[in-house]
């Protein structure tokens, strides 16, 4: 599989928005689209002439496009909140159907914009106002702001608590976003709340797997290991729930999700492409007592229990029936905040982290090991 440059893919954007880009003091670079809805676009580990990371819908931004579903622009870290469906989902209205013919992103996440507020070497500050309206008709007023940085070798040690070895070439980045209540009125889980929701598009892997770790126990303790019915189910060649852990097929060939709750959750997940010998990790602040707080439910349907969502998912693109197309192909890496039940002023942050490790196999099956507790091996199968 042959993969853009980092450079081919800044010219490509560069010539459409405007990228603002961070770096560490070595050869890591960040590019960040304030126009796209402050989404971090792509990352490099190796300079201009570096592998780029994220996935880059590159057609739909030659052809200067508009979709009132879905900007698709690509991007390894993109602000939305959630949830997506159910009664109080914001991407239906009343009485539809929950199908992609009626799916529209909020056009506060579609054609809004990020406001640069702040910009230095390692980091940039953006924000925006934005109004969204739930499926049952409440309405919010927000206040967000995205922090963008850049991640030096050590805080990625000391937040993995895993050495690095020297062979490994890395980037990470993290994108710390703050939700407010800025209306008249106090959030109120009867009529609906608001989540964080971060996801990040990359690439699709013919070999590589997704991997999601979680915590083991009995089921009747601990609710069921995994959610991998959102789109209907996923046979065991695409997805194996082991005791343990989630490995997730992300080749961009059949649509499906998967999520894990907050009874299971860690705050770590990740993905592995044995061709590029490339381990991306994704951390997150999930929050202690994750397992008594509420999260909001995207499920697809009118739902018994609104926040009894998931705090990560992981999607890999498809057509929904044979023939209809599909939005890419790309694989999803997801997390969420708990549901924001705030008062008028008050706020949350959540923050995703995103890392990128090449070296030798042996290196990143150390690193694999350690921080998502599976042997690489595993996934290579």
């Amino acid at each position: 599989m042959n993969l853009n440059t980092y450079a081919d893919d800044l010219d490509l954007l560069t010539k459409h928005t405007r990228i603002v880009q961070i770096s560490d003091d070595q050869n890591a670079r960040i590019a960040v689209a304030p126009a796209y809805q402050g989404r971090v676009m792509t990352s490099t580990l190796d300079g201009g002439a570096g592998a780029s990371f994220g996935w880059i819908n590159r057609s739909f931004i030659e052809n200067n496009r508009q979709d009132l579903a879905f900007n698709n622009y690509g991007g390894e870290d993109r602000f939305w909140l959630g949830p997506e469906a159910g009664q109080f989902g914001l991407w239906f209205k009343k009485g539809e159907p929950f199908d992609l013919t009626h799916w529209k992103t909020p056009k506060e996440f579609n054609t809004g914009k990020f406001r640069v507020t702040s910009q230095g070497k390692r980091s940039v500050a953006m924000a925006a106002i934005m109004k969204v309206r739930n499926y049952s008709g409440t309405e919010f007023s927000c206040a967000v702001r995205r922090v963008i940085r850049a991640l030096s070798r050590e805080r990625v040690v000391e937040l993995l608590g895993s050495p690095i070895s020297t062979d490994v070439k890395m980037v990470a980045f993290e994108s710390s976003n703050m939700l407010a209540n800025v209306g008249e009125e106090d959030w109120n889980p009867d009529t609906g709340l608001l989540s964080i929701w971060i996801i990040g598009q990359f690439r699709p892997l013919p070999t590589g797997k997704v991997i999601v770790p979680f915590n083991p126990g009995s089921e009747t303790e601990l609710g069921p290991r995994a959610t991998t019915d959102y789109f209907g189910p996923v046979g065991p060649d695409r997805c194996q729930v082991k005791d343990d852990h989630l490995l997730f097929a992300c080749d961009g060939r059949h649509r499906a999700k998967s999520g894990i709750s907050p009874m299971r959750s860690k705050s770590v997940l990740g993905s592995y492409d044995p061709q590029q010998n490339l381990l991306t990790i994704v951390h997150f602040n999930l929050p202690g007592g994750a397992s008594r707080l509420p999260y909001v439910n995207s499920l697809w349907k009118i739902q018994d229990q609104p926040y009894a969502g998931d705090v990560v998912n992981t999607y890999n693109d498809g057509e929904e029936t044979p023939g209809a197309g599909q939005l890419g192909p790309f694989y999803e890496i997801e997390t969420s905040s708990p549901a924001a039940r705030l008062s008028v002023g008050g706020d949350m942050v959540h923050v995703h982290r995103t890392m990128h490790f090449q070296g030798t196999r042996q290196s990143l099956r150390d690193i694999a090991l350690r921080v998502l507790g599976v042997d690489l091996a595993e996934v290579s199968k």
